[in-house]
């Protein structure tokens, strides 16, 4: 079983925020929504996965917790809510 960052989506109310990727970025999301969605049984929309990613990045960032003051645990679980709960806000045109 391959062990990802990421195994689930955080159920929360959204904030819609349209984003351009490159077409390399997105294809790499579309691969990892591919995995996931394999090992979790579960399929996973590519939009689904930015924000859990960001907040991922945003939490394991030292730095950043540092200039913010903030002491939070640098490797946080992931989120046990399905990611099916999270409505994909992102529409790719490659």
């Amino acid at each position: 079983m391959t062990k990802l960052k990421l195994s689930a989506v955080q159920d929360e109310k959204p904030v819609k925020l349209f984003v351009t990727l490159p077409a390399a970025l997105h294809r790499d999301l579309v691969a990892y929504a591919e995995i996931l969605a394999h090992e979790s049984g579960q399929k996973v929309e590519p939009a689904q996965l930015i924000a859990p990613m960001l907040e991922r990045f945003i939490a394991s960032d030292r730095g950043f917790r540092k200039a913010r003051g903030v002491d939070r645990n640098p490797n946080p679980k992931p989120s046990t809510t399905s990611v099916k709960s999270v409505p994909a806000t992102l529409s790719a045109q490659d």
